[in-house]
Formats: C-alpha cells, structure tokens, sequence
C-alpha cells in the first residue's frame, strides 16, 4: 500500500512539474501579434543582444530600406541604423543630434541611431508586398514575409518571454 501512495505521489509531482513546464515563460522570442490582441501569428527565437533587420520595398521609389534592430536587456527593440537608395516621402533627409549620415556605394546610411521601442506595428506590404526579415550574426538568415503573412496584413512586435506551450504551437520563424 505504501509503494502504491509513493507512486501515485512521484506521477502527481511529475505531473505538476510538467504542466508548470509547459505555461512558465521561459524562451525569449520577437513575437507577431496580430494586429492589436493577443493572437500570435509567428515567432523568430531572439536572445539579449541579437539582431534582426526588417528590409521593405518602398511603395514609391521601388527601392530597399533596411531597418537595422538590436533586443535591448529590458526587452525593447532598439533600432541602430537605416539604410536606404533614394529621398523620399517617409525617408530621413538628415541625421538627428548624436547620429550619422552617411552617403556611401549610391546608398545613404542613418548610423548610431538610439530608437527604443517596446512594441512597433509594422504592416506587410499589399500594393509592394516584399517585406524580409533578416538575422542572424553574419545577417545570413532571410524569410518572405509573404512566406508567414498575408500582404496588407498588420502587426504588433514585441520582444517577450514563451511559454514551452506556446513555443511548442505558435509558427516558428526559421531559414
């Protein structure tokens, strides 16, 4: 009878220490939220420190803009520098106070920027639907957002914590 009560104990506690396991956040992860709820979309696992770049073609002079991001220690998503081929509605004509212009290869670079953000919204392109998402050290990893998202399709990112639940059924972003 004893054996059987310490049986019955050590499955309950694997049990507990199980689900604990699965709704405790535990993974650090840039997370698409569709539009203003809940919902995530997709994921890309991100660490204190790593970096990612959004690229898009603007809608108007057809050419690349490069969004250079860092994860901050408080979780925020810090943007370093913009990189970009042509003037324009929605673009920098000129550096802020501590940053640097740069105009260098046909490309005019926007360095040191210090920019926080603890979510941005960010919306797939309908009319020019070339949206990227790039990371990596070398910057060597690079999806479509077209391969995860419907074009004109919105979203909130954060930087936050999954659970091994969420991780486990949420899309995973990868190579």
């Amino acid at each position: 009878m004893a054996k059987k009560r310490i049986t019955l104990l050590i499955g309950i506690l694997l049990l507990v220490i199980t689900l604990a396991f699965m709704f405790i956040p535990y993974k650090t992860a840039l997370v698409f939220y569709k539009e203003n709820t809940d919902q995530i979309e997709a994921f890309l696992p991100m660490n204190t420190g790593d970096h990612f770049q959004i690229i898009f073609k603007h809608s108007i002079h057809l050419t690349d803009v490069i969004e250079k991001y860092e994860v901050t220690r408080n979780h925020d998503i810090k943007q370093n520098e913009i990189v970009y081929e042509e003037f324009g509605i929605g673009m920098p004509s000129n550096a802020q106070e501590g940053e640097e212009f740069v105009n260098e290869d046909g490309k005019y670079y926007i360095k040191n920027l210090e920019n926080i953000f603890p979510s941005m919204n960010i919306r797939n392109g309908k009319t020019v639907s070339e949206h990227r998402l790039v990371w990596g050290n070398q910057a060597e990893y690079r999806v479509w957002f077209n391969d995860y998202f419907q074009p004109g399709a919105w979203f909130k990112l954060k930087i936050e914590k999954l659970t091994l639940s969420q991780y486990l059924k949420e899309v995973k972003i990868h190579e």
